[in-house]
């Protein structure tokens, strides 16, 4: 069943959504949106950053950007790189702006060394 109110972006599976975004009546409402990355190559600092270039498209197109984080969740094949992910995430994130983050280790598929899922406030409506 459809909800005019919730916006959904396919993902790589047919019951996985990329980006919701729930836009609720009278203005305002939140986006969630995962990165995967898309260079399996890449190692964690290069991969954080198109996450990050990825999530900052996803919240655009959105009409909001990441000064507007709430929250982030970032998943790591090894704890050890977290500094070469903070590193990234710090050329990021707006100084005084940062969303409640939490980094944990998680098998990942081959390839795959971040993940990173953010939600984000819309701006509001005029009431």
């Amino acid at each position: 069943m459809p909800h005019p109110d919730i916006t959904r972006t396919p993902g790589p599976f047919a019951n996985r959504s990329r980006v919701v975004v729930h836009r609720p009546p009278g203005g305002g409402g939140t986006i969630w949106a995962l990165a995967t990355a898309r260079d399996k190559t890449a190692g964690v600092e290069a991969q954080t950053d198109d996450l990050l270039a990825s999530i900052e498209g996803y919240l655009h197109a959105a009409g909001t950007d990441k000064s507007r984080l709430l929250r982030a969740e970032v998943f790591m094949a090894d704890l050890s790189e977290k500094p070469a992910m903070d590193a990234a995430w710090t050329r990021w994130v707006p100084a005084g702006e940062g969303p409640v983050r939490s980094a944990v280790q998680t098998p990942m598929p081959p390839g795959d060394l971040v993940e990173i899922i953010v939600t984000a406030a819309l701006p509001g409506g005029s009431a």
